[in-house]
C-alpha cells in the first residue's frame, strides 16, 4: 500500500523542536524531507547531551528518515542553488522570526513565484503579524503568554513549570501538520499553493475552552476551582501509604459511586460536604494502603484510576509494549539502534522499514553539486 504522502518534498528550514516534529510527521507518513542545515554545526540540536552516535539523542529523535544538506543561507549564491529544489517541492517549513526568509531572498512571496503550487509553513512564536511578533521566546513564554501557566498555582504562589513542552508540540507541530494537509487537499481542487502562519501561544487557547467558556459566561477560572484544574474530589491526585500517587478521574456519577464504595466511605455522607472537605476525607482514605494494594482492588472495577509512574516505567509497560509503541527504531551513524519516538501517525500509513536512520551533517549535499548555473565551484 502506497503511503499517503508519498511523492510529497518538503524543505525544512527550521531547527530544534517544533519544525522538526512537524517534519518527522510528514516523513513516517511518506513524505521526502530535505533539511536545510547550517555548515559545520548544523542544527543546534545536534550538540545536545546526551550523545547517541555523533548527534544527540534528540537530534536522532526528531530527525529520523531525513535527508541534510548543509548550506549557509546568507551566502550570494544560497537562493540560486536552493532554487531547483524549490521548484520541485510541495512543503516548505520554516520557524525563523518574521521576515527573517524574505531577508534571506527565501520569503514567502519570492519562493511563491518559483513554485506557486508550494505550501509554504511559518511556524512561530507569536504569528507573523501583530504586536508581539517579533518578541523573541521560547516554550514557557508562550505557556505563560496565553494564560496557561498561571492556572499552575493558587495565587501568591509561584507557577509550575510545565512537564511537556506543550506550546512547542501542541501549540506549533500538531497544528502545522494539520493545516500542511488541508492546504495539500486545497491545492488539489485549485492548483495552488498558501502561507500558513501557525502563531504557537494562540494555539494553546484551544486547550483552555473549559476555562474561557466559564469565562465569557462571567467566572473566569482561578487555579483549583473548578472540575479539571484542582477543585473537584473526582479529579485528583492522591498520595497512598507509601508515599505512591494515584490519579483518580472517577467525574461520572457511576465512577464516582464505584470508587467511593471501594475505598470505603459513604457517598450520601460525602454528598452533604464542602469539595474540599470530601478531598480531605478521600485523601485519608487512600492514604491507609499502598498504591498496589489500592491497584489489586480496583482491578476489574470502573473507576477511571491510574498509578503515577516514571516515565522509564510507562516505556516499559506491557500495555505499551503489546501495541508495539516502542518497537521503531533509529540507526545512528555507529552502528547503534535506539527506539524511535513515537508519533500519532497510524501505522497503516508508515512504511515497511522498522529501523531508519537520522543523517549526518551535510550526507546529502550532493543534491545541491549539479546546480552551478552561477559559474561558482560547486559545493563541498
Amino acid at each position: 500500500m502506497m503511503q499517503p504522502l508519498q511523492g510529497i518534498k518538503v524543505l525544512d528550514f527550521s531547527t530544534l523542536l517544533p519544525g522538526p516534529l512537524c517534519t518527522l510527521l510528514l516523513a513516517e507518513a511518506g513524505a521526502e524531507v530535505l533539511k536545510l542545515e547550517r555548515p559545520v554545526r548544523g542544527d543546534e540540536m545536534r550538540a545536545y547531551a546526551p550523545k547517541v552516535g555523533a548527534d544527540s539523542a534528540n537530534f536522532v529523535l526528531l530527525n529520523r528518515g531525513k535527508q541534510s544538506i548543509a548550506l549557509d543561507l546568507k551566502a550570494p549564491n544560497a537562493v540560486v542553488r536552493l532554487t531547483p529544489l524549490i521548484r520541485e517541492a510541495d512543503v516548505l517549513v520554516e520557524q525563523f522570526r518574521p521576515g527573517v526568509m524574505a531577508r534571506l531572498g527565501l520569503g514567502y512571496e519570492a519562493v511563491a513565484a518559483i513554485n506557486p503550487r508550494l505550501i509554504y509553513c511559518s511556524i512561530t512564536g507569536y504569528g507573523q503579524d501583530g504586536p508581539d511578533a517579533q518578541e523573541a521566546g521560547h516554550d514557557l513564554n508562550y505557556v505563560a503568554s496565553s494564560g496557561m501557566l498561571a492556572m499552575s498555582a493558587p495565587a501568591g504562589q509561584i507557577p509550575a513549570l510545565p512537564p511537556a513542552l506543550i506550546a512547542d508540540v501542541a501549540g506549533g507541530a500538531y497544528p502545522a501538520v494539520i493545516n500542511i494537509l488541508l492546504a495539500l487537499r486545497q491545492r488539489d481542487m485549485t492548483q495552488k499553493g498558501t502561507h500558513l502562519d501557525i502563531a504557537m501561544a494562540e494555539n494553546l487557547f484551544t486547550f483552555q475552552y473549559w476555562g474561557l467558556g466559564n469565562g465569557w459566561c462571567g467566572n473566569w477560572p482561578a487555579p483549583a476551582s473548578d472540575l479539571v484544574n484542582g477543585g473537584s474530589p473526582r479529579y485528583q491526585v492522591y498520595q497512598t501509604a507509601d508515599g505512591k500517587h494515584l490519579a483518580a478521574a472517577p467525574i461520572e456519577a457511576k465512577f464516582w459511586s464505584n470508587f467511593v464504595a471501594l475505598i470505603g466511605l459513604d457517598e450520601t455522607r460525602l454528598a452533604a460536604l464542602a469539595p474540599q472537605d470530601v478531598m480531605t476525607a478521600v485523601a485519608h482514605a487512600i492514604a491507609a494502603r499502598s498504591a498496589d494494594e489500592w491497584m489489586k482492588r480496583f482491578a476489574g472495577h470502573d473507576v477511571c484510576i491510574a498509578r503515577v509512574v516514571s516515565l522509564e516505567e510507562a516505556s516499559r509497560h506491557p500495555h505499551f509494549a503489546a501495541r508495539g509503541v516502542f518497537e521503531a527504531r533509529i540507526g545512528t551513524t555507529g552502528g547503534a539502534h535506539i527506539p524511535a519516538l513515537p508519533v500519532p501517525i497510524a501505522p497503516a500509513f508508515r512504511g515497511p522499514e522498522t529501523v531508519r536512520r537520522a543523517p549526518g551533517l551535510g550526507e546529502h549535499n550532493d543534491l545541491l553539486r549539479a546546480v552551478n548555473t552561477t559559474g561558482n565551484a560547486p559545493l563541498q
